[in-house]
């Protein structure tokens, strides 16, 4: 395939330079200054953390083409940048923009691990596998500094409560000793994001996250500790990275995967005007066909929120992606691979240990 058509534009080191009006309010909201990252890319636009005390931390899913019912995110917004990411809209809840607030303009709940203790040790509360990375990266580049995830983890390990990552950052390494426990008790999952192989298409589409090459490594160092590791390619987005399909099943194959599995491009709500830019901007000359086919995908539309098709999507384009991902899975042994079941028994919440403790004496 060829890139002749790629360019570099005003959103180098970012994922979009613009800063679409969200849904539900006008006002437009500008970064403030804050410390530069030690990443590759230059940024143009700083990043602002705004530190929140959240009351609630867990969050239950009802959405049936989602294989968790509660997650956790310790951020709002997310530094890696990636254009195409699903959660964008989200940030047009706290009165900002999806396009660059939702990179630079960030949240983060600094309570997040004595929050999840509070609610994890509730009467009413039922021990279930409990998402991160769901919305926001976990491992973002702000989690070097805050440490949010790892002291969630921490909570996980002190309570045996199981828990499932889903990221894009080479920084999950440095949780491996609390990750080797809990694989070694059947209480993690990980799920290592990897969309392309090309260290070009990478820096412009998702420009803050890990490298193909770290991600490769990531996965290789997290089964060599004995932890569980699958993989997504997610999204795939049609003359963008479909082509690659093949080689990254077979590279995370090789690195230990023991599954793989992929979504399809959506580009719900203010998503498909950024996404449609950055198009333009980065792959101008097959801009307009990549739509036609994303659209092909979606029923005539960008977007398709029909719970049964909105991962897949349908129509020959779709089908032919499926059908690729299936065979490769299959050339490269991923075809059998089945999810672990993640142990809920153990989880032991204080409440009911200082309930037997306070009760003693009826044992005696």
């Amino acid at each position: 395939m060829s890139h002749n058509d790629r360019s570099i534009g005003p959103s180098k080191g970012r994922g979009t330079h613009l800063n679409v009006p969200n849904r539900f309010h006008a006002a437009r909201i500008d970064a403030v200054e804050e410390n530069d990252w030690e990443y590759e890319a230059p940024l143009p636009q700083v990043t602002e953390v705004r530190h929140e005390r959240a009351k609630t931390v867990i969050s239950r899913n009802r959405s049936p083409d989602i294989p968790f019912e509660q997650s956790l995110n310790a951020y709002r917004g997310c530094e890696h940048g990636c254009i195409y990411c699903f959660a964008r809209p989200s940030h047009a809840y706290w009165d900002l923009s999806p396009g660059i607030d939702f990179e630079t303009r960030l949240i983060a709940k600094t309570n997040v691990a004595e929050q999840l203790e509070t609610e994890i040790n509730h009467p009413s509360y039922t021990c279930k596998p409990l998402a991160l990375g769901t919305n926001t990266d976990p491992y973002q580049p702000i989690e070097r500094e805050l440490k949010l995830t790892r002291q969630v983890l921490g909570i996980m390990q002190s309570y045996k409560h199981p828990v499932t990552i889903v990221t894009k950052g080479a920084l999950i390494l440095r949780d491996i000793d609390i990750l080797r426990e809990l694989a070694e008790q059947c209480l993690v999952h990980v799920s290592i994001s990897l969309t392309t192989l090309d260290i070009h298409t990478k820096r412009v589409m998702e420009p803050r996250t890990a490298s193909p090459k770290a991600r490769l490594r990531v996965i290789k160092t997290l089964r060599e500790a004995g932890v569980p590791v699958n993989v997504l390619v997610a999204p795939i987005i049609p003359m963008i990275n479909d082509h690659e399909i093949e080689e990254i099943v077979s590279q995370v194959a090789s690195a230990g995967a023991q599954g793989a599995y992929y979504a399809l491009l959506r580009l719900p709500l203010e998503l498909g005007e950024l996404f449609e830019n950055w198009l333009n901007e980065h792959f101008p000359l097959r801009a307009g066909h990549v739509m036609s086919l994303i659209r092909q995908s979606r029923g005539g539309r960008v977007y398709d929120s029909d719970f049964a098709q909105r991962m897949s999507g349908r129509g020959a384009m779709a089908e032919l992606i499926a059908q690729r991902f299936k065979l490769a899975k299959k050339r490269y042994g991923l075809d059998q691979a089945k999810r672990g079941t993640l142990d809920c028994s153990a989880f032991a919440p204080k409440g009911e240990q200082f309930s037997l403790l306070d009760n003693a004496h009826l044992l005696i």
